[in-house]
């Protein structure tokens, strides 16, 4: 993995994370450097109130140049604090809700939004119809003019938000001439923390209604839909597609398989084999383990946020959660184009090659490396490299630069 500046693995991940955004607009190398060397070891308050100095200190940037007139120095300083207010809120996911996170991931909404009304043109604001109550997203367009035009659809993970999606992914497709519409899903950002809405695995049941909504648009052309899935949404996303068949193409960066068949793996042998069997025995070992490893700062973060996220009570809870998380029997149902990637360094993705193989539709593997600076989850410090790769697929599938007035 990428080495940058500090000795904790997970939280020089999530510097490499905050930096990767740079090329499109959601940092400056130097002002995330500045924030995390002055966090000491795994001081997870110290984390929190560091990035959001940065943040407010980007965000008095960003208001006196809008009081100035100057709108671009504006939009880039207010996306910067927005990413910085949710660099610092991460680290605290876990149950019960951190006021500290609640604040955090709101203010990185508050941020965006001051980012996307300065945008040309400025991104709307959606809710999408979703059972008893909506989904908050944004759409936004490449260009003023009304037209027709092809569409991508972006998912995220576990800890991401809609307002990141548009850095990991919404600004690439816009210059490259696509809509975008991104969108915290159950489990998910404001969808999380403000509605109360868990994660859950049938995708495809969230995709649906966000599809109904797009296509309902006089902008989007309903036969060139695509469906991208960051993280943990690049298992979601072709779980989505599986069912979901009015999709025209999917990516999934990192693909993950099996999560629970990815969870065995780290149980310590004797244990993997009584455990997934179910004897009360060995469950009460690995929760036993599972407890040990919550109470670790970083080792632990996942698990914590995984309570959260899964709206689960304990470990075990969570763990049972995962052995829904499976694309076994439903890989072989995606019948769009589908674009697969993994990374050398990244765990997460190393089940992706099963994934490639259990799909009959059109499909396409890529496997990104260390030594082009692509080593890492999701590609954290080569975005620019990944876009090059998946857009020059995706644009011989949808061909974005076609449409109609």
């Amino acid at each position: 993995m990428t080495r940058v500046a500090l000795k904790d693995e997970l939280l020089d991940a999530q510097l490499l994370r905050a930096i990767g955004a740079s090329p499109y607009g959601g940092s400056d190398v130097g002002e995330c450097l500045a924030a995390a060397r002055r966090v000491r070891g795994t001081d997870f308050d110290r984390w929190y109130r560091e990035w959001s100095t940065a943040a407010e200190r980007v965000l008095t940037l960003a208001q006196q140049a809008a009081d100035a007139g100057h709108t671009e120095t504006a939009r880039l300083a207010y996306l910067r604090a927005s990413s910085y207010f949710r660099t610092a809120g991460v680290m605290l996911m876990g149950a019960p809700l951190d006021p500290r996170l609640v604040e955090a991931y709101a203010r990185q909404t508050e941020m965006f939004r001051c980012a996307a009304a300065l945008m040309l043109p400025a991104a709307e604001i959606v809710e999408i119809p979703f059972e008893h109550t909506t989904l908050p997203g944004y759409f936004l367009r490449p260009a003023a003019e009304q037209r027709t035009r092809a569409t991508v659809v972006l998912t995220g993970g576990y800890d991401g938000t809609a307002e990141e999606l548009y850095l990991a992914n919404g600004a690439a497709a816009l210059a490259r001439g696509y809509n975008v519409m991104a969108f915290d899903g159950p489990g998910q950002g404001a969808a999380l923390i403000e509605r109360g809405l868990v994660m859950r695995a049938d995708w495809e049941n969230v995709i649906t209604p966000v599809l109904d909504y797009a296509l309902a648009r006089p902008d989007v052309d309903p036969s060139r839909v695509a469906l991208i899935g960051l993280s943990l949404g690049a298992h979601l996303a072709p779980r989505a597609a599986s069912a979901e068949h009015r999709l025209a193409a999917c990516i999934a960066d990192c693909g993950a398989y099996d999560l629970y068949a990815a969870f065995l793996e780290r149980v310590p042998g004797p244990l993997a084999r009584p455990f997934a069997s179910g004897r009360p025995w060995a469950r009460n070992a690995v929760a036993k383990l599972l407890r040990f490893l919550a109470d670790k700062p970083t080792a632990g973060w996942a698990l914590r946020r995984g309570l959260l996220v899964h709206g689960v009570d304990g470990p075990l809870d969570f763990v049972d959660a995962l052995r829904e998380f499976t694309l076994a029997g439903r890989a072989a149902n995606i019948t769009c184009p589908t674009w697969v990637c993994d990374a050398e360094g990244d765990d997460i993705s190393a089940s992706a090659p099963q994934l490639v193989d259990a799909m009959t539709c059109e499909k396409t593997y890529v496997h990104f490396t260390a030594a082009e600076g692509a080593g890492d989850h999701c590609e954290q410090g080569a975005r620019a490299l990944y876009h090059a790769r998946s857009f020059a697929w995706l644009d011989d599938v949808l061909h974005p630069d076609s449409g109609s007035d």
